[in-house]
């Protein structure tokens, strides 16, 4: 019987999920490459079913051909030993991708008027250039040096990407060479360049044909490896406005190399392109214009002001004017903010703000004292746990190092179920996980986790002593589970023989019920801070990545939320959400009395500036 079931194993049944994309950018390269690298670590034949195609879950271009966009549905297909693990792993993550997936909102334009004639466009990133316009034309040129095999080609490429993701790595076009790194892993760039232009004319004419670029890119970085380059030459001494069909992303980092490229009109393209994320983030005044622009030949100057959406070819001498002032008003808004960005924020009545930091990592903690912060309003810890459980000493060393480098720091405990998991816990599915087992309660549950959590804060607090450290508690609907969790610390420290003399305790304010038990949390806890994107979610009953339903992210019902919690709670209270960075609200939420708000590194030097005339 034995023999019979080795050589005829039981034909394992298959489990199934339908997912729906509820990103407005639809199932794109990030975070299918994102998705494609979690299923590697199953043992599991992972599968995804769309469009009438069965797929492989680890094969970036095929997911990429199938062109899902919002609202459209697939099936998580698993067979094998782990497949129960994989798929609910994986189903939680892919929500979690989605929800994190951020749709790039159309930059805002001021209006404004040019005497001359103005072609206007969709802007990129903004901006004032003043230069001649130049049609971006590259040459050709084969190496005479013995050039590398494809296959060589292949690892040096490979090697590029990782050393410009370490590069990055704090930035959010990071993750642009980690989904080309994820592309060119597949099975596709193992073979050669014929089957790669047959999955370029799969994309074209689909919502993605945007990233055909990405399979450019790459193509073009394997040729340059085996000697075959392509040039574009500037004219000597002469500020210059590039205008090109589209660009590919290593062509803008090569364009940001060269000082006197002032700015770049394309002819086609789309904000969400890998392009136009490198665009912004080298702030090069970027314009997308359909209208017809040839480039004259001729060296005069033209005007592109992407502030106002306008290219200007023939300027009058009043134009110039106009541009030269407003370039300089805008650079000097810029500069202000970054130079400042160290000095205290304070309003013009004399309040004092702190301006704190999200962060998940080292990196990014580095990147906000860079930026900065004034502290760490909120250490998303369960960065640390995503891939493998980390050891007491990894933990404890991640978090010391960011505590030496601020004296404000709030570390929220693991904040897992509803849309997060783990890979080597298993959670029960549910039909409501946002209403489930997630956050404090799941740790309540899962308690040698969060024990070993707590040590390891513990014993970073005693490497760093006479700092003080906060604690912040999940998801906590009820006094008695805040109770539940301090104890639990409290434990913990004695166990070690640890001091909790520097250690606050609060919670993530972010579950109605709190709001109504405001006087029995006063009497427990230091602090409070508000999650604002859950608090949103729990107060409308919409859940954040649901496909149609949406919410106002100012509704005036969650400003009169947050009125009364700061009228009524009597403890330190900090918004960490991203209503805190939202240029409309910030105002009002510092007449209402808040004085700390924490969001994204990237924020805190425009938010300090802005709050200086608040």
């Amino acid at each position: 019987m034995n023999i019979l079931k080795k050589l005829f194993p039981p034909k394992q049944t298959p489990i199934e999920t339908t997912l729906t994309i509820t990103s407005k950018n639809g199932f794109h390269l990030r975070p299918i490459a994102e998705f494609a690298n979690k299923t590697k670590a199953f043992q599991s034949t992972i599968t995804i079913i769309g469009k009438n195609q069965e797929v492989s879950a680890t094969q970036v271009p095929k997911i990429l051909a199938l062109a899902l966009e919002k609202d459209e549905s697939f099936i998580l297909k698993c067979i094998g030993n782990d497949a129960q693990q994989a798929n609910e792993y994986l189903t939680n993550f892919f929500e979690q991708l989605m929800h994190d997936d951020l749709e790039v909102k159309m930059v805002e334009q001021e209006a404004d008027h040019y005497e001359a004639k103005a072609l206007h466009g969709t802007t990129i990133a903004k901006g004032i250039a003043i230069g001649t316009v130049i049609e971006y034309f590259k040459t050709v040129k084969h190496s005479s040096e013995a050039p590398c095999t494809f296959d060589e080609a292949l690892n040096l490429t490979a090697q590029d990407l990782d050393q410009l993701y370490k590069e990055n790595q704090t930035n959010q076009e990071a993750q642009i060479f980690l989904a080309q790194k994820a592309l060119l892993d597949s099975d596709l760039f193992q073979k050669h360049f014929d089957q790669i232009d047959e999955e370029i004319q799969k994309l074209k004419g689909t919502p993605f044909e945007s990233r055909i670029a990405d399979y450019q890119d790459l193509q073009k970085r394997i040729h340059s490896h085996m000697g075959i380059n392509s040039e574009f030459k500037l004219p000597a001494d002469v500020d210059t406005i590039i205008i090109a069909n589209e660009l590919l992303p290593s062509e803008v980092e090569e364009l940001s190399k060269l000082s006197r490229i002032k700015g770049v009109i394309l002819r086609q393209g789309s904000s969400t392109s890998h392009a136009a994320i490198l665009l912004r983030a080298f702030k090069i005044p970027t314009l997308i214009c359909h209208e017809k622009i040839i480039a004259s030949g001729e060296y005069y100057s033209s005007i592109l002001d992407t502030i106002s959406g306008q290219f200007i070819n023939l300027p009058t001498q009043s134009d110039f004017e106009k541009a030269k002032q407003k370039a300089h008003q805008f650079k000097t808004e810029q500069k202000t903010s970054y130079t400042k960005r160290f000095e205290p924020t304070i309003t013009k009545d004399g309040k004092s703000i702190n301006v704190f930091a999200n962060i998940t990592d080292i990196n990014s903690a580095k990147k906000a004292k860079e930026q900065g912060a004034d502290g760490v309003g909120l250490l998303r810890t369960e960065f640390l746990f995503t891939e493998i459980k980390p050891t007491l000493e990894q933990q404890t060393q991640a978090y010391q190092s960011i505590l030496e480098l601020f004296d404000d720091v709030t570390i929220r405990t693991l904040d897992i179920g509803g849309d997060k998991s783990l890979p080597y816990i298993h959670i029960e599915k549910e039909d409501n996980p946002f209403l489930g087992i997630r956050g404090i309660r799941f740790s309540l549950q899962e308690q040698t986790l969060f024990r070993e959590q707590l040590l390891a804060v513990g014993l970073a607090s005693a490497n760093i002593p006479n700092k003080k450290i906060k604690i912040m508690f999940p998801m906590v609907s009820t006094p008695e589970e805040f109770t539940q969790a301090k104890n639990i610390t409290l434990e913990v420290a004695k166990e070690h023989n640890l001091s909790v003399e520097n250690i606050q305790f609060g919670i993530m304010l972010e579950v109605p019920s709190v709001i109504f038990a405001l006087p029995e949390f006063d009497a427990l806890v230091d602090f409070y801070s508000i999650g604002t994107n859950d608090l949103t979610q729990y107060l409308f009953a919409i859940e954040r990545t649901h496909p149609t339903l949406s919410i106002d992210p100012v509704s005036p019902i969650l400003l009169t939320a947050l009125k009364q919690i700061m009228t009524t709670a009597k403890k330190p209270i900090s918004i960490c959400g991203e209503l805190a960075g939202i240029e409309s609200v910030t105002q009002t939420l510092i007449e209402m009395g808040y004085t700390t708000l924490s969001v994204s590194a990237n924020l805190i030097p425009s938010l300090k500036e802005r709050i200086r005339h608040v």
